[in-house]
């Protein structure tokens, strides 16, 4: 617990402002040492929020390394510090009013940048170049990248006029720039948006835009879409509306009213549970992943593949491959990927350890599209047999490699959050009978701390900071939340993945992860 002089201290509103301000300079400091220190032919400046960095095009091997920092963890934990302070101390002076609107109306903001993304606006400014574009021209390239088998947009509906306010919020925002008067171009954050694709290749093939990437575009379509979409509904799933109803919105896409008592809402005279937002605002009893798999939501899909190519960013770059030392792994040793989508994370460990042979579990719907979502760059990983995809239920019984031997690694990542503790716990028990006594259990979710002191704590006692750093980390709380809309599940704390593991018959032996980053990889081992 804080002490009662560092309480006493943090309570003088002014001593309080000018603590947090000192450690918005330290952390700077320490930002400038570390790019000081990593300085090599010339001095390596902090890169400018102005300057465009698309991961695709080439740069000067400055600007690669200053690029490459954001991953450094040093970097990354001063970085945390500044955002930190700045947040706490925005929302200490800001009048409440204001900061009120800025928060219950961010939905506003989340919904420009599902458009700027669908409408591939950044790819439109990529190529206009630093000197942006005007928002008739914006307009019209719009337009024209339509796909020709969708419906064009309604002229009255869609004007220059409207999507010049949308692009002014963002770059309010400062998720765009304004160079002009209604002229445009992509800054450093927008451009982390960019595929690299061309104008060109996005309109011969609309459908491959998230193919080859980094899968950050797709992360944001995901997340602007299904995701915006169903946690709307969050109020109304705690706290159902039995007077009115509520407006539901279907698989396709069309809104509906759902009152009681009507068969919209009731199934043989009992009332519907919707075991999650998501059920309640896309009106289904499907899991999300049995109504992603649809076939009128096939571009969902294959979106949701790419998107967790993207969940990536969330680790240091190759995180994966400081989570668990494979280099002590024997020869011919197999990774299990449970879960693990088109292969994203397992794949870079396949590159970079030739010793480790990887097999990655999913749905049949999945696996089929899998090893298709890579393109030719990786075809030597499946031709030789190195990376094999195969179909299985998570609640199914293990069945037992070619070989017969029991799996080296079980990685299970980014799936527990999508389960209630008793699937989990399910899942886990599972591996659990298919381990051997080698077995390691490798998972990959965030731990969260308590947003106040405890044993998790990321800053010292006497830190103005709040202890989890606040929101340097909201993303992690945020992705909690949107867990619980998507699936009625949650991200976990250390205490509560110590329980769950240990109560399916693992006990964690290690949790390795960057100086205050919420990702994690936990390891354990059967009890």
């Amino acid at each position: 617990m804080r002490s009662l002089r560092s309480i006493a201290l943090y309570n003088m509103s002014f001593t309080a402002l000018r603590a947090l301000h000192a450690s918005i300079g330290s952390a700077i400091d320490d930002l400038e040492r570390i790019y000081k220190d990593r300085s090599q032919s010339e001095p390596l400046d902090f890169p400018r929020l102005e300057d465009p960095y698309y991961a695709t095009a080439s740069h000067t091997p400055a600007e690669d390394l200053a690029h490459s920092l954001n991953d450094d963890p040093a970097v990354s934990l001063a970085s945390k510090k500044i955002v930190a302070a700045c947040g706490h101390l925005a929302a200490s002076v800001n009048k409440p009013w204001y900061g009120l609107m800025e928060a219950i109306q961010a939905g506003q903001l989340s919904a420009a940048l599902r458009f700027l993304e669908a409408a591939h606006i950044v790819e439109i400014l990529r190529e206009a170049g630093p000197q942006g574009l005007h928002v008739k021209d914006i307009h019209r390239s719009v337009i024209e990248l339509r796909p020709k088998t969708a419906p064009a947009p309604d002229p009255d509906t869609f004007t220059a006029a409207r999507l010049g306010h949308v692009l002014r919020l963002l770059a309010t925002s400062h998720w765009l720039k304004e160079v002009g008067p209604d002229v445009f171009a992509n800054n450093r954050r927008s451009s982390y948006i960019d595929t690299g694709k061309t104008l060109e290749q996005l309109r011969a093939q609309p459908d491959k835009k998230y193919l080859d990437t980094d899968g950050v575009a797709a992360f944001v379509g995901l997340t602007g879409d299904e995701a915006f979409k169903f946690m709307a509904y969050m109020t109304e799933w705690f706290l159902p509306d039995t007077r009115t109803g509520s407006l539901v919105l279907d698989a396709k896409g069309g809104f509906g009213s759902s009152k009681p008592g009507t068969s919209d809402d009731t199934k043989d005279g009992a009332p519907v549970k919707y075991v999650c937002p998501f059920n309640l605002a896309f009106d289904t009893q499907l899991n999300f992943f049995p109504w992603l798999e649809l076939p009128e939501n096939r571009g969902r899909l294959e979106r949701f593949g790419h998107a967790m190519t993207g969940t990536r960013q969330w680790e240091t770059k190759e995180g994966i491959l400081f989570g668990f030392p494979w280099s002590e792994l024997p020869p011919d040793s197999v990774l299990v990927d449970v879960g693990g989508g088109i292969g994203s994370t397992s794949l870079t460990v396949a590159v970079a350890h030739p010793h480790v042979n990887v097999v990655v579990e999913d749905r049949p719907q999945v696996v089929e599209l899998a090893p298709s979502s890579w393109g030719p760059k990786y075809a030597s990983l499946f031709d030789t047999g190195r990376m094999t995809f195969r179909v299985r239920d998570l609640f199914e019984s293990w069945k037992p490699l070619a070989s017969g031997k029991a799996p080296d690694v079980f990685l299970i990542r980014l799936v527990l959050h999508d389960w209630m503790d008793p699937d989990s716990l399910n899942i886990l028990r599972i591996l659990r009978s298919a381990a051997g006594p080698n077995t390691k259990l490798l998972i990959g979710d965030m731990l969260l701390p308590f947003a106040c002191d405890s044993e998790d704590a990321f800053v010292k006692e006497d830190s103005p900071l709040l202890p989890n750093l606040g929101v340097a980390n909201i993303h992690g709380y945020l992705i909690d939340v949107m867990m619980m809309g998507m699936f009625g599940a949650k991200e976990r704390t250390v205490a509560e993945m110590t329980e769950l593991t240990r109560a399916a018959g693992w006990k964690i032996t290690d949790i390795r992860r960057s100086p205050g980053s919420l990702w994690a990889y936990t390891t354990a081992v059967p009890i």
